[in-house]
């Protein structure tokens, strides 16, 4: 658990391939995630064609940060099939924060840029990356090897805690 209390935000990237190895243990840890009946809505895009980044960094306002990103990575889910569809979202939001853990378990930085429930924002990173018709977008995971060292803020607020007993 000690990376829930180290992980922050990383937005500036060194010049430097992220080993694939990397990348596909992020993804097992993103997969691990617990999902609404076990339905598992799931797929990743993992983008290093640095054209398709530029594109994916104009997505939203905020997404600028991810056009100096060696790898970003494109959570999506299935609009077919799923047993609870109206839970895909919150299972997109488990397997996300794996996946921010597990980056920072190894030594790497991100920042996830979230583009759903957006449509308007939905449909452009769809259109970008010409996902099949069944898939929704989710988010954007920026991530690489951290070029700035930021600490991460104490949220612990005890007045938000409220015991019934």
């Amino acid at each position: 658990m000690e990376n829930v209390f180290h992980r922050v935000r990383i937005r500036k990237y060194e010049d430097k391939a992220v080993e694939k190895e990397k990348i596909i243990q992020i993804l097992k840890a993103g997969m691990q995630a617990l999902s609404a009946c076990n339905q598992q809505p799931w797929e990743f895009y993992v983008v290093t064609d640095k054209e398709k980044i530029q594109e994916l960094s104009k997505a939203t306002p905020y997404s600028g940060c991810a056009a100096e990103a060696p790898v970003v990575i494109v959570p999506v889910y299935r609009t077919k099939g799923l047993v609870v569809q109206d839970m895909a979202q919150i299972d997109m939001a488990i397997a996300q924060e794996n996946i921010w853990l597990e980056t920072d378990a190894l030594g790497l930085g991100g920042v996830w840029i979230g583009i759903a429930p957006m449509q308007d924002r939905m449909n452009l990173v769809h259109e970008i990356l010409n996902l099949p018709k069944n898939l929704e977008v989710f988010s954007l995971f920026a991530l690489g090897y951290p070029a700035e060292i930021r600490e991460q803020q104490n949220r612990f607020d005890e007045t938000r805690i409220h015991f019934v007993e």
